[in-house]
Order: structure tokens, then sequence, then C-alpha cells
């Protein structure tokens, strides 16, 4: 039977996680689930905050994995998919906390792979697995501005029942959030790009009286 791949982004890593454990709780395997994001939840403000907080976790699975241990060995295994993972960087994209079989097919991941590797581009990668373009650009720049990828493998009779775990919690529409970027002058990801810093908004009550 043809398998379908089914993806939703969210704005918080909480969910993205909540969602993962979800999954493998209604039964889906964890070899089946992927998720690419950034862990705001440790407190990291940043990109690259977040993968320094991220780098012994990374090191820890290289070290356990062994000599000549594939990508697969690292990331997803074990007790389910969080369990294993790891830190990498994504071209136009930037530093990422990521685990499952998207992100074998994202590094060509083979014998001796490591975790903290960079990898491929994301937009080739989700419309390789069936993702559609459009929706493909909308999901990598939301996670590089910050934001988290969970996709499933799964047998079309699988299909109606993943989307209710994935749309149970708070997903993206990706049409408005397309018609947002847009708004600004986005016109698709760009994988030459330098990692999104969000611009901060300065209130009247944080700027201190003068006198």
């Amino acid at each position: 039977m043809a398998q379908r791949t089914i993806t939703r982004a969210y704005d918080n890593y909480d969910d993205a996680r909540n969602v993962v454990t979800a999954l493998e709780a209604s039964g889906v395997p964890h070899s089946d689930i992927s998720l690419v994001g950034r862990d705001t939840a440790s407190g990291t403000t940043n990109a690259t905050d977040t993968a320094i907080a991220h780098d012994e976790k990374a090191e820890d699975a290289e070290k356990g994995a062994g000599t000549g241990a594939s990508l697969g060995t690292i990331l997803g295994g074990g007790a389910g998919l969080l369990a294993g993972i790891g830190s990498l960087a994504i071209p136009g994209v930037g530093p990422v906390v990521a685990a499952g079989w998207l992100i074998a097919t994202l590094t060509g991941a083979g014998v001796g792979a490591a975790v903290g590797g960079g990898a491929g581009g994301l937009v080739g990668m989700l419309t390789g697995a069936g993702v559609p373009h459009e929706d493909a650009h909308v999901y990598a720049e939301t996670v590089r501005r910050g934001g988290n990828l969970v996709t499933v493998r799964a047998d079309e009779s699988q299909v109606s029942a993943i989307e209710a775990v994935l749309d149970g919690h708070t997903a993206i529409d990706t049409t408005s959030r397309r018609t947002e970027y847009q708004s600004s002058g986005w016109t698709q990801h760009d994988e030459t790009a330098e990692p999104w810093t969000p611009i901060k908004t300065i209130n009247a009550s944080d700027v201190p009286p003068r006198g």
C-alpha cells in the first residue's frame, strides 16, 4: 500500500513535542515520525543559543552510538522519538533540534553520519517526500523563524486518524501563514538566507522616563 507524508507546523515547541508523544501513544511507530524545530522551552532566545544548549545531547548520542553508527541509530532510537533528539544545521534555516526518518533523508545519512553534521535543504526534502511545493516553502520558512515541524509517514488507511492527532494541537494554517509572510515582501524560502532574528518590539512602558 502506498504511503503518504502528512506534515504540520507548530509555533510552540511544546505543542510539537506533545503531538509526537500523542502519535506514539496512538500506535504510530516512532520510526515513521519526524520532528524538526527550535526548542524554546529551554529558555534559549535564538538559534545559536538553542544549538549550544543541545550540543551535549548531540555529543552524548555520538559517543554512545559507536564507530560507524548510522544517523537512524542515533536519532529516533531507544524509548521513543524524543529520547534520541539531537542538533544539526540546515542551510537557510540554521541550527535546529531534530529526530526521525526525515532527518536521515535530509542528511543523506548512511554509515558514519553524525548528529552534529550539516544537512541538505528542507524544501527539497519535503517536496521529495510528497509535500506540495508551496506548502514546503511555508514550512521551511516557519522553521527558519523559530517554528517546529512534525512529519509522519502513513498508509492511506491511517491518514484520518493521524490527521486528527496532528490537528488536535495548535497547528498553523499554511494559507494564512503564507499571506502573512508575503505581506512583508517574502516570496519563497531562501536556502542561502541567514538564520532569522526576530524584531524586538519595544513598548512605551519599557522606556524609562527622562529627567
